[in-house]
């Protein structure tokens, strides 16, 4: 293996191997990486979360299945239910009251594309949660999410459901709703809890600004960050180590 010389004050010759070399420009990637478009398209800053929508229809393209993400087309159905309809089994993940009561909740989409591109995880997420595959064109598609905010023909479900079975995938990290937005109807103005049409109060009714999901892409990449940085700094001891006793 080729070395490289790095002179320094008190080691006048200390060969580091080439390994090194490419472990500094990974770290480096690292550093540099949350500053990159793809993972800042991970998160769900670029979408409307503060207002969970509904929207069903078919799936009208093949679409890409891979990663980052996988993306294809619907057409949404003409007349879609003032909101989510309450026969779509809710997934494990998000069955918590403060989620599972939002997604039901979900007002219908009443945007002015008749077509809208969904964006969903990778397969190897959508795969833990039933979908190891590409969904085909014609079969039925309905989703509770977020539009995007730069593009309002861009659909992120939180879950949907695929196929006559209506079977559920979860699409969330965390498993909990990004954000918890304040329910369709609810008013916290007066800084008491709001109610539905009964005296019990509606669960969660606070935002939070920034959720764990937007947090993790950050998470992630400082994690890699640290591991790689410990395996450097324990590297380059034992080499120093071994460099000594050699001299």
């Amino acid at each position: 293996m080729k070395n490289i010389i790095l002179h320094t004050r008190g080691i006048h010759c200390l060969r580091l191997p080439n390994i090194f070399r490419i472990i500094a420009v990974v770290v480096l990637g690292s550093i540099l990486l949350p500053a990159s478009p793809t993972l800042a398209h991970h998160g769900w800053g670029s979408f409307d979360t503060n207002n969970l929508v509904y929207v069903a229809g078919t799936v009208s393209s093949d679409g890409t299945w891979g990663n980052p993400h996988s993306y294809f087309d619907i057409t949404v159905d003409s007349n879609l239910p003032a909101s989510t309809p309450s026969d779509l089994e809710i997934p494990e993940q998000l069955q918590d009251p403060e989620d599972s009561t939002r997604v039901k909740a979900a007002r219908a989409y009443n945007g002015p594309h008749k077509e809208l591109e969904v964006i969903i995880a990778p397969p190897a997420w959508s795969g833990m949660w039933g979908l190891d595959r590409p969904l085909e064109v014609g079969e039925r598609f309905q989703g509770v999410g977020y539009i995007s905010r730069e593009d309002d023909g861009l659909f992120r479900p939180v879950v949907f459901w695929y196929g006559d079975d209506n079977t559920p995938v979860n699409q969330v990290l965390g498993n909990r709703l990004p954000v918890r937005a304040p329910l369709p109807g609810s008013s916290t103005d007066s800084g008491d809890s709001p109610t539905d049409s009964g005296d019990t109060p509606i669960m969660g009714t606070d935002v939070l600004e920034l959720s764990e999901n937007d947090k993790s892409g950050d998470w992630v990449v400082w994690t890699v960050f640290g591991v790689i940085a410990l395996a450097i700094g324990v590297g380059g001891f034992f080499y120093l180590r071994r460099s000594n006793q050699r001299n």
